[in-house]
């Protein structure tokens, strides 16, 4: 007789087939043994051979693979949680390869909870080369880690990066599943609703996942900007008020040349399409000739004049962005446009 699941693995994918293959042996090889967990995979449009891979996949896992026309990764994730057989959902990204404990810890603290989201790292394996934009973005994760494994951090909704994080069925379908309008930022967004919820969120460091990240650099720079625009949806068209208040605080807090360019970036026109490839061109060099105190500053000044940017634009401009996180105010109408970042 076949043991029923405790977790289903949801993967979306996206023309990683090769990368896919990885993840797939990994989960292959996790302590818990194979009889803890069965296996969804959504393949999301793909057009590189995947479909074809999986439809002769040979695997001890309990797979079950569903395609679907390209509707982005919260429509794939969303099917995933459907076609789920198990009480908790277990998400890995096609580019996370689980290290051997990972869904055995996960399980762990659900065995302790039963109404939680666990959060699990996902950390640069020593194989991979990372682009250096994408290095600066791990830096700050791996920060927000360290606060985490230290006790320093409470880990909240803020922390829910569906690359490597659980959470039980019921509560995600309770909470209405991913918003698909967004392609930014929907992770957060569903944590925030799961908060209301009042679901607990629990980081656990010995849950690791290796994320082989990759990214072109406008992607990179558009994903800030989308961020910024996000929060501004979160905050004034979706009703999740703390949003804005967060947000300006955590302005206060930031160093003073980050504020001072971000106002600038913000508040002159224009001025972003020569100050970033100049930034960008900084970055470079910093990171060619090893002084990395200077190429993660100058993405550090790219990433935050973006995402302040998209965040003012969605306010309706400058004077608004003045208004809501200089001052703190209470922001007027944001400016009309699409729910999608």
């Amino acid at each position: 007789m076949t043991t029923p699941p405790r977790v289903t693995v949801v993967i979306p994918t996206y023309n990683r087939r090769e990368r896919l293959a990885r993840v797939i042996t990994a989960l292959e090889g996790q302590t818990c043994g194979t009889d803890a967990f069965d296996v969804v995979i959504v393949s999301d449009g793909s057009t590189d051979g995947t479909d074809e891979f999986l439809a002769k996949l040979q695997t001890p896992l309990r797979v079950t693979v569903e395609r679907q026309a390209n509707a982005g990764p919260a429509a794939a994730r969303n099917r995933g949680v459907q076609l789920a057989t198990a009480p908790l959902v277990l998400f890995v990204d096609d580019d996370v390869i689980a290290m051997p404990e990972l869904v055995a810890e996960h399980l762990r603290l659900h065995e302790r909870d039963d109404d939680l989201v666990v959060i699990g790292p996902m950390i640069t394996p020593p194989d991979h080369k990372l682009q250096f934009w994408v290095a600066w973005e791990q830096a700050m994760l791996y920060k927000q880690y360290e606060q985490l494994d230290s006790g320093a951090w409470e880990c909240t909704h803020r922390q829910f990066y569906t690359g490597n994080a659980s959470a039980p069925r019921a509560r995600l379908l309770e909470a209405g599943l991913f918003d698909t309008r967004f392609r930014r930022a929907e992770d957060v967004e569903l944590a925030y609703r799961l908060h209301r919820l009042g679901v607990r969120f629990a980081y656990n460091g010995r849950a690791v996942g290796h994320h082989y990240a990759e990214r072109p650099f406008a992607s990179w720079l558009r994903t800030a900007y989308d961020y910024g625009a996000c929060e501004v949806i979160f905050g004034c068209e979706l009703g999740q008020d703390p949003t804005l208040g967060r947000v300006h605080r955590e302005y206060t807090e930031r160093h003073p040349l980050i504020k001072l360019t971000s106002r600038l970036l913000v508040g002159v026109p224009g001025l972003s399409k020569v100050a970033d490839p100049a930034l960008r061109a900084i970055a470079a060099a910093g990171d060619r000739f090893d002084v990395f105190v200077v190429s993660r500053l100058a993405l550090s000044v790219l990433y935050n004049g973006a995402y302040y940017r998209g965040l003012a634009d969605r306010l309706g401009g400058r004077a608004a962005f003045e208004r809501t996180l200089v001052r703190g105010l209470a922001p007027s109408q944001p400016a009309p446009g699409s729910v999608t970042a």
